[in-house]
């Protein structure tokens, strides 16, 4: 539903994501995996310094991207955050720590989707990016968290672990805690106050740039109701929606207030 320019530009920002998600998350040794982190360092300077880009998916960046004056602060600290699972899983950072990482995973690239939308009020684009990216990135955890402690990874914070009574910080452990549920439930009150704050700024938004960011809204904020209303002690099977409620939820962005 966007021009091509955007398009192609929203597609190159996600497989420049989806590729560094890959090298972190794939069997490489660390050593390795960190070395090729540092090579995309040196990709993003030969970008902004105009010089000729080694790879495909930098290619596409300098070509797609650069129309848009995406600053390359949004994707260094995008690498940065991605690369916060190395060497090893993120398990029960702190707040801070947690914080820092729903900004540099979900808000960052809001704040490059943003710019490609069209939106040039800075302070919106911050608040916005801000909220509705650590309330995606919740939704994402609270879905995802039976996969993530298989793969050796806890992304709820330590506090509201502690808060739960929850003294391990092994992710299986915490899987299998009967007080997992507490844990969720705290995580999920900060989601719900950021989709409040996030539908807010998504008004101040121009017609065109809002809709599809109310597209991601709308479908991120139906698997998280979906999560609270049949209780936070259910960790499978994942929510689904089905195709046709995905499309009312479309179009109800598409032609809604």
């Amino acid at each position: 539903m966007l021009p091509s320019p955007k398009r192609n530009a929203m597609y190159t920002i996600y497989a420049f994501f989806r590729h560094i998600d890959d090298i972190v998350d794939g069997d490489a040794p660390v050593a390795e995996k960190q070395e090729l982190i540092e090579a995309w360092r040196q990709e993003l300077d030969n970008i902004y310094d105009k010089k000729v880009p080694t790879t495909e998916i930098g290619r596409k960046i300098y070509k797609n991207c650069m129309r848009f004056k995406l600053p390359k602060e949004d994707f260094i600290q995008m690498l940065d955050s991605i690369s916060m699972d190395l060497p090893d899983p993120l398990q029960a950072p702190t707040l801070e720590v947690f914080n820092k990482y729903c900004q540099g995973v979900a808000g960052v690239p809001g704040r490059l989707t943003l710019r490609i939308f069209g939106c040039t009020d800075e302070n919106l684009i911050k608040n916005l990016s801000s909220s509705l990216g650590r309330a995606l990135q919740i939704t994402n955890i609270l879905r995802d968290v039976k996969e993530d402690a298989q793969a050796r990874r806890i992304y709820i914070p330590s506090e509201m672990l502690d808060k739960a009574n929850i003294s391990s910080r092994d992710p299986e452990a915490v899987l299998f805690d009967k007080n997992l549920a507490i844990a969720r439930e705290e995580l999920s009150k900060i989601a719900e106050e950021d989709y409040k704050k996030a539908f807010e700024y998504i008004k101040k938004l121009p017609k065109k740039a809002a809709r599809p960011v109310k597209m991601m809204a709308y479908i991120y904020k139906r698997y998280f109701d979906i999560m609270k209303n049949r209780g936070w002690e259910i960790i499978s099977p994942k929510p689904r929606i089905s195709r046709p409620v995905k499309l009312c939820l479309l179009l109800k962005a598409w032609f809604g207030k």
